[in-house]
């Protein structure tokens, strides 16, 4: 009787990690002042060299919309490509992805950065001068496009001081200027790092009553 309640659980465990373990896609949406939007990412098993946890987005699809600007239900096109771009000396943590997109005005370092990678289990920090993390991407982001050369940069910047939750920013650019920039507000839905959680809880559940199982049997 213990063997067959374990491996019920056992097989309920699998069944409830399945998807997570096989998934390639992660669908979620965002809103804040003025913007707004819904994305299906798409991603393998690559991951960044420097940041295994972190996977390596390959597609984007959904709509995305700004107010602020006259953009509403825009198409998402697809992702920059990841170019390798070379961060700040100091900044030892950015992973090896780390790319940007050049904009000749209205941004402070002339270039927008990105990386385009997925965290299913929040990321981390990766920036030496920014100690805030958190979120299933990082304070670089994913930069898609929308049409008319017009691309959006999606980041997190992690869980500040104060906050219960992860905070989001968005911004929109051309290579000729920036467009619109939302530092942060932005919220985001769902959180991959919920359902790994609630996995490894309900494992975690199971390995704590193993014993009585035991002493039933003993």
């Amino acid at each position: 009787m213990r063997h067959k309640i374990l491996y019920s659980a056992a097989v309920l465990v699998l069944a409830s990690l399945a998807p997570l373990a096989k998934a390639d896609t992660f669908q979620f949406s965002f809103a804040g002042p003025g913007v707004s939007g819904t994305a299906a990412l798409t991603y393998g098993a690559a991951t960044d060299s420097k940041y295994p946890q972190a996977f390596e987005v390959t597609g984007i699809t959904g709509t995305f919309s700004d107010t602020n600007i006259g953009i509403v239900d825009a198409a998402i096109t697809g992702l920059q490509p990841i170019n390798h771009a070379s961060p700040e000396p100091s900044n030892t943590l950015a992973p090896n992805d780390f790319s940007k997109f050049q904009v000749t005005s209205g941004t402070a370092h002339g270039s927008v950065s990105y990386d385009n990678l997925f965290y299913p289990g929040g990321s981390p920090q990766t920036a030496n001068s920014y100690p805030f993390h958190g979120g299933f991407v990082d304070i670089y982001g994913l930069l898609f496009d929308i049409g008319n050369g017009k691309v959006v940069d999606f980041w997190s910047n992690g869980i500040t001081p104060g906050a219960t939750s992860v905070d989001y920013g968005v911004a929109v650019a051309t290579s000729a200027s920036s467009l619109d920039y939302v530092g942060n507000g932005v919220a985001a839905t769902p959180e991959p790092g919920t359902l790994l959680l609630l996995g490894t809880g309900l494992l975690g559940t199971l390995i704590w009553r193993r014993p009585s199982f035991q002493r039933m049997q003993s």
